[in-house]
C-alpha cells in the first residue's frame, strides 16, 4: 500500500469516526430534550430519525472539485481536469486509454451511439465520473477500476 493509499485509508477513517461521533451526539441531544417533552413517543421517534438522516450525502460538485484540485496539485503535473476526461482519469490515477475509456463508459452504461474517443462521449464520461465522484465521497467507485 502506497503512501497515498494509507493517507486516502487515514481520511476514510476519521470522517468514519466524526461522522459516528455526530451522529451519536446529535440523537443524545434529540432524546434529551425529548425527556423534558410532554409527548416523549414522538420526541423518541425524532431521536432515532436523526440517526437516519445524518449518514454522509453525496458530495457537492465544489466539494469533489476540492478534492481533485488538491490530487493534481499533489501530482505536480499540470492539467486540464475540468473539460479533459483523459486529464481527469489521470488525476484519479486511473488508465485514460481509449479502450480504458471505452471499458468505463460501458460500466457506466453508455447508450449514445458516438465513435470511441469522440468529443461527445468523452464529454459524457467526464461528467457521469464526476457524478460517481460525488456519490463515492470522493473515492472512484471500485468497480470502475
Amino acid at each position: 500500500m502506497g503512501i497515498l493509499d494509507s493517507i486516502k485509508k487515514a481520511a476514510k477513517d476519521t470522517f468514519k469516526t466524526v461522522a459516528t461521533d455526530s451522529i451519536k451526539k446529535a440523537t443524545e441531544a434529540v432524546a434529551n430534550s425529548a425527556a423534558s417533552s410532554p409527548n416523549q413517543a414522538a420526541a423518541a421517534k425524532a431521536a432515532a430519525l436523526v440517526g437516519s438522516k445524518a449518514a454522509p450525502k453525496e458530495l457537492s460538485p465544489a466539494e469533489v472539485e476540492a478534492i481533485i484540485e488538491e490530487k493534481v496539485k499533489a501530482k505536480g503535473n499540470p492539467s486540464n481536469w475540468k473539460v479533459s476526461v483523459v486529464d481527469l482519469m489521470t488525476a484519479l490515477d486511473m488508465n485514460s486509454s481509449l479502450a480504458s475509456r471505452k471499458t468505463l463508459a460501458a460500466k457506466l452504461n453508455y447508450s449514445g451511439n458516438d465513435a470511441d474517443g469522440s468529443a461527445e462521449k468523452n464529454m459524457w464520461l467526464h461528467a457521469e465520473l464526476l457524478k460517481a465522484l460525488a456519490k463515492n465521497r470522493g473515492e472512484v467507485p471500485s468497480n470502475l477500476l
